[in-house]
């Protein structure tokens, strides 16, 4: 095991000690600093994003007994909810978890296994961690969910899963990027978007408008849902038009208007949706916080021979792709506002509350000495 110096043996944290409401984030300044076994790396992390994943698995809501869209248990949480089933994996959380699944630091000590040369890498980790198993090549899981993640001071990572980027970016910026960005590369990866046309839902929020921005950049023409308070910034972000969020998408964009949809908000919507669709259009989704049920028209989609992605597994060359678009100057992540660590409450509760365009950051306490 190689270090470049002392490293603590505390640090800053914040611990998720069970399934509910904003109380359930305990700050601490006395949690162990990992170490990294074979294979992995030590980063001190200097900013970490929020995302709608860590409300969903703070509040229980990928469990099936939920139907209800996140913001009405985002503050408070659930009455009931069944943990055994109460993350995006199906599997039951061990608490307290540090959550946390956006990371940008800096490899401070590797494990066996990992060239000391990495050790002052300023890194992103890609935020689906994989491994061999059964008849598929990988299985993944969310970093900050089924492991340890970033609301911390330090955390540990695969060192495959950990990459350089070399950026003029902010740490700030680039924290913004791992989920929200692989969840938007990864929809139009799937989608295989091109120079067609894209609906995209949920704009202003961190995975809407990174999906408006690489849609973009494959030079679609893009249509962003949004509030109205929003629309002229989603447009400087590259939407060529915008339509009110729950205006009748049908009424103001017709029947067989649209190649591809994707689609962050689910719930009610999503039958309308399907209309907007040309034949042989494409539907991709990866969130549903406008609630995770919805009725829709088989016929619609047979009928009309459309295609359905769900959305959660994502090949390597999704990440890859995000750092070399990185390191080539083709994003700029939105950051809103970034708040110290021990204010994640407060964080989250803004997270919630929408007022804001693109992300929201954490960034933990400076390291003692």
């Amino acid at each position: 095991m190689a270090e470049a110096a002392a490293v603590p043996r505390t640090m800053a944290a914040v611990l998720l000690t069970g399934h509910g409401g904003l109380d359930k984030l305990e700050y601490r300044t006395d949690v162990p600093v990992p170490r990294p076994k074979p294979g992995e790396v030590l980063i001190q992390v200097a900013a970490a994003g929020i995302n709608n994943t860590d409300v969903n698995t703070r509040i229980g809501w990928y469990s099936k007994g939920v139907t209800a869209e996140t913001g009405e248990g985002g503050q408070t949480g659930f009455a009931t909810v069944d943990d055994s089933d109460a993350t995006w994996s199906g599997a039951a959380l061990e608490f307290p978890r540090i959550q946390g699944a956006d990371v940008c630091g800096r490899i401070v000590e590797v494990g066996d296994g990992v060239s000391p040369d990495r050790i002052g890498e300023r890194v992103l980790v890609r935020n689906m961690l994989r491994t061999p198993v059964g008849h598929r090549p990988f299985q993944c899981w969310t970093f900050g969910s089924e492991c340890d993640g970033g609301f911390a001071q330090f955390t540990v990572a695969p060192a495959q899963d950990t990459y350089r980027v070399r950026s003029d970016l902010s740490d700030e910026e680039l924290a913004a990027v791992p989920c929200a960005y692989s969840t938007a590369e990864n929809m139009l990866h799937r989608a295989a978007v091109g120079a067609e046309r894209v609906l995209v839902t949920g704009a202003s929020g961190g995975v809407g408008l990174a999906a408006v921005q690489l849609a973009k950049r494959r030079g679609a023409t893009v249509t962003a849902v949004c509030s109205a308070a929003k629309a002229a910034d989603v447009r400087a972000q590259g939407a060529d038009r915008t339509v009110e969020r729950g205006a009748d998408l049908i009424a103001a964009l017709g029947r067989t208007s649209v190649d591809v949809v994707i689609d962050l908000v689910g719930g009610p919507q999503s039958a309308q949706l399907l209309d907007l669709l040309r034949p042989g259009g494409r539907y991709a989704i990866a969130g549903a916080i406008g609630g995770p049920v919805a009725e829709l028209d088989l016929r619609t989609l047979y009928l009309n021979d459309l295609s359905i992605f769900g959305c959660t597994f994502q090949e390597d060359v999704v990440f890859e792709n995000l750092v070399a678009y990185l390191e080539h100057g083709e994003l700029r992540p939105v950051v809103s506002r970034t708040y110290p660590l021990a204010e994640i409450a407060r964080a989250q509760a803004d997270f919630l509350a929408k007022k804001h365009l693109g992300k929201l950051v954490l960034v933990p306490p400076a390291v003692a000495g």
